[in-house]
């Protein structure tokens, strides 16, 4: 239809006032692209029996209970996680980048968000992380509606802050995951390829499964820039340089290539999934890789 909304341009979706209208937008657009469904049937665990009191659901009093005791009894139950979640975004001031597509930043919030809905589609527990050079906001995995509304408006509030050290940083991350748990990353991972290994081996030590979402600007891969340029650095605000970018982008695009070469080898070596996305490109590439990576996983 004339009116449908533009599902593949991420520009057009921000747009949207609310977060959880793009996530939704997003993934189910995705999956009905797919023939798929986001939902799958719920599993449920008998936890205990209560005492029942008016206004409780007839159909779950535990008549084998009344038989036996002559009071009534409800069983009680929960719904299974079937995993628990972290969604890691990048605030760092290189993330607020934009120049011919959406900013680096607000192009991650719709993807987290668009994995925030998917994960709860699932009934999976859903916690999150924004940082720049330190955890800024941080909320653990739960399942409730009330906490998917939080990831929600932490998302909708996570704006480009100072400078960041990554590998630092995921190394003082990683000793507060008590529990195993699946770690979706959304950065540009602009930073030391030798510091960040040392962190991911910390999460590939405590059995954590992590999925790297690298996102990067169309500009930041092939360099376009013709005429001379003041280059502004986005986590400290008063380094600025004019440079001719002649004379820059051989230098720059061997250099680039040189680091996604090695962050590349990075994740190969410990076993993690890598997909690089530009802020350009549709959100159903990241989604195919995220669904494709947790289908080898339950296959494994």
């Amino acid at each position: 239809m004339a009116n449908d909304p533009p599902l593949h341009d991420p520009s057009a979706l921000a747009k949207f006032a609310n977060l959880d209208v793009v996530a939704k937008l997003i993934v189910e657009g995705y999956m009905i692209g797919q023939h798929k469904s986001p939902f799958k049937g719920s599993s449920v665990e008998f936890v205990e029996h209560r005492q029942y009191y008016p206004g409780d659901e007839i159909r779950h009093i535990d008549w084998r209970a009344y038989g036996k005791t002559g009071k009534y009894y409800i069983k009680e139950y929960e719904e299974e996680t079937n995993l628990r979640a972290y969604i890691l975004l990048d605030c760092s001031g290189s993330m607020g980048y934009s120049e011919s597509s959406l900013a680096k930043i607000d192009y991650a919030r719709q993807l987290a968000a668009a994995f925030a809905y998917l994960l709860n589609a699932q009934r999976d527990a859903i916690g999150l992380m924004t940082f720049d050079n330190k955890v800024r906001e941080r909320m653990n995995p739960a399942t409730s509606p009330k906490n998917f509304q939080q990831v929600m408006k932490t998302l909708d509030d996570a704006k480009p802050g100072g400078e960041t050290g990554l590998g630092k940083l995921f190394a003082s991350i990683a000793p507060t995951l008590k529990r195993r748990s699946l770690i979706i990353i959304l950065s540009d991972f602009f930073d030391d390829i030798k510091v960040m290994q040392q962190a991911m081996q910390l999460f590939r030590r405590h059995r954590h499964e992590v999925m790297l979402f690298q996102i990067i600007a169309p500009e930041e891969e092939d360099f376009p820039f013709s005429k001379p340029t003041q280059f502004r650095s986005l986590e400290l605000e008063k380094q600025r340089i004019l440079v001719d970018p002649h004379r820059l982008r051989s230098i720059y695009l061997t250099q680039f290539a040189e680091f996604q070469k090695n962050l590349i080898e990075l994740t190969g070596r410990i076993g993690f999934d890598l997909q690089t996305i530009k802020t350009s490109e549709p959100y159903e590439k990241a989604l195919g890789s995220y669904l494709d990576s947790r289908t080898r996983g339950s296959a494994r």
